[in-house]
């Protein structure tokens, strides 16, 4: 190796050091959230869904929600749980929830949470069931109301009971991928945070609305009571 060589490969190395520092920094910044509740999701994508789905039920919850998660990067329980012991450990004015995929796992085997860090674990297999909605992934994929390719495609991967608990087990993560049946189906894939954006409220499950009921609670907000707004009348 040049002598030249080597020194832009030491320059190089220190960049990358210092970056590496300055992000370990950033994420410690990150993962300190200023208010009394931490939500502990497993990826981004949980995160985008459960910002989504609380704008549907309080923009003010929706808001609050933007400083309080902190993501796991996994279905890892007690990396929260040593998270939350690390920068929270000792304080009775701070509260926690660890939202998991059920995925494969039996949740009565998952790291035992008591307060004031709590575990919830979806009854269906992932976040992403919730989005399993005709109406809404018809309306996300702009389909016009003739269109059958969602129905079809749905009724071929789904149960055929109308018993919401029938899609515990579906598997939404392969059903919705960018390369899945869905985004074959319609030509196009089409992201779960598209499909929440397009659903109701009325169409938001109740196991959502139960943890986003918690999380509110926890942070003081208004939960899934329909808020009031007043506007003055213009002359």
């Amino acid at each position: 190796m040049s002598a030249e060589i080597a020194i832009r490969s030491s320059r190089s190395a220190r960049r990358s050091r210092r970056a590496g520092r300055a992000s370990a920094g950033s994420r410690a910044e990150r993962e300190r959230p200023a208010g009394p509740f931490v939500l502990y999701v497993e990826g981004p994508r949980d995160r985008d869904l459960l910002r989504i789905w609380a704008r549907r039920v309080s923009h003010g919850l929706a808001k609050a929600l933007e400083s309080c998660v902190v993501i796991m990067g996994g279905r890892q329980p007690a990396r929260a749980a040593e998270h939350f012991e690390r920068v929270h450990g000792g304080r009775d004015d701070v509260s926690g929830l660890i939202v998991l995929d059920r995925d494969h796992h039996d949740p009565a085997r998952d790291w035992s949470a008591s307060e004031p860090l709590e575990l919830f674990t979806w009854p269906r297999r992932h976040i992403e069931s919730y989005v399993l909605v005709p109406a809404a992934i018809r309306r996300a994929a702009g389909c016009a109301p003739a269109d059958a390719r969602v129905d079809r495609l749905l009724a071929e991967h789904l149960p055929d009971s109308g018993d919401a608990d029938a899609l515990i087990d579906v598997d939404a993560k392969r059903l919705l991928a960018a390369k899945g049946p869905l985004a074959r189906a319609l030509g196009q894939p089409l992201s779960t945070a598209d499909i929440a954006r397009c659903m109701r409220l009325d169409e938001v499950h109740r196991d959502v609305i139960g943890v986003l009921d918690r999380v509110a609670a926890a942070l003081g907000q208004r939960g899934s009571e329909p808020e009031i707004v007043v506007r003055p009348r213009t002359q």
